[in-house]
């Protein structure tokens, strides 16, 4: 089973009371972040894209490749990319070019994004936002498989056999679709072929199994052997030498981030009540000491059929030494025990 690491470049307080990182020192530390995720033996470190004040991350790609020119094994990945308010065409230039500079170790992760500032920032309707994201998926898959391109669609200008370049050192560049939940998106990867990351950001994980399973009947129904398309499961949590210090050092930052993204969305704070429910064994919590993380994540496996888990630690954010505590002790006391 692979494991990785997702992160958003939080920069807000674990108190919610302002920006406490500067930007590029945030950014610093994402690249430090993920060499020590390689030196322990994680598989992927995956980085979201995002246009807000409370997110250092607006352009993954450059980040990965910074973490390119310092890493040897570690596989690299946005987490996602917006495609549905990028042109395809760039996405797919940028992560080729990363590729090539990795040498083979870069992946694309696309998704509609959970937020909605790159629409009006690039000037798109959120009226399209489902149209959007099917005719760009398309466009995109179209270009990994052809290097001169003859379309036209509804959201960008026609192309008319041009071609695009560089072309990815791994032929094809693997193109994962982010899902936060909704069946269509389940349904419309698994017609391409194309292997899913579920976001279980909150309920029990037996919730998602019935989506994991459409992925795998959508798989079958287009021709597919679910057994080469791997899927991937997204979580917040964190791991420390005990529950009750992880408990402590994660509770501050994640609770002030939901509250944040709450008032945005009309959700109510959160409290401590719900926070030990989500973090008890049947919620979607990924939290405790080495042995209790291993369970959670073997029991999701059990339950979905997962061959990746990858874990968002930094939310809210928390300093940067507990940050790089987890991630050393996911990969040297969780990894071994999920062989």
């Amino acid at each position: 089973m692979e494991l990785g690491l997702t992160t958003f470049a939080e920069t807000i307080s674990s108190a919610g009371t302002g920006l406490v990182e500067h930007h590029g020192e945030r950014l610093r530390q994402v690249v430090d972040e993920a060499v020590l995720a390689e030196r322990v033996g994680l598989d992927i470190y995956a980085i979201g894209e995002h246009h807000r004040p409370d997110f250092a991350a607006s352009a993954p790609a450059v980040v990965l490749a910074a973490i390119a020119a310092r890493t040897e094994r570690i596989r690299l990945s946005p987490a996602v990319t917006v495609l549905s308010s990028d042109d395809p065409v760039r996405v797919y230039q940028q992560f080729a070019t990363l590729d090539l500079l990795s040498q083979g170790r870069t992946e694309l992760l696309v998704g509609r994004g959970s937020f909605i500032e790159s629409f009006p920032l690039f000037g798109y309707s959120l009226e399209d936002y489902e149209e959007l994201f099917a005719e760009k998926l398309d466009l995109l898959l179209a270009i990994r498989e052809n290097e001169r391109m003859t379309w036209s669609g509804s959201f960008r200008p026609a192309l008319v056999d041009q071609g695009v370049y560089p072309r990815s050192m791994q032929d094809p560049l693997p193109v994962w679709v982010g899902v936060g939940g909704t069946p269509q998106s389940v349904v419309r990867a698994g017609h391409r072929g194309l292997p899913v990351a579920l976001a279980i950001i909150g309920g029990a994980p037996e919730r998602f199994a019935v989506l994991a399973d459409l992925h795998r009947r959508s798989l079958r129904e287009a021709g597919y052997d679910p057994a080469d398309v791997p899927l991937a499961v997204h979580a917040h949590g964190h791991v420390a030498e005990s529950t009750d210090q992880a408990v402590e050092e994660f509770y501050p930052s994640y609770a002030a981030a939901m509250t944040r993204i709450g008032r945005e969305r009309g959700w109510g704070p959160m409290t401590r009540p719900q926070f030990d429910a989500m973090r008890g064994p049947d919620g979607s919590l990924v939290l405790g000491d080495p042995d209790e993380v291993a369970t959670k994540i073997s029991r999701w496996r059990e339950i979905l059929g997962i061959e990746r888990f990858m874990l968002h630690v930094s939310v809210g954010t928390m300093p940067h030494e507990q940050v790089m505590q987890s991630i050393e002790l996911l990969g040297t006391s969780v990894a071994p025990a999920l062989v």
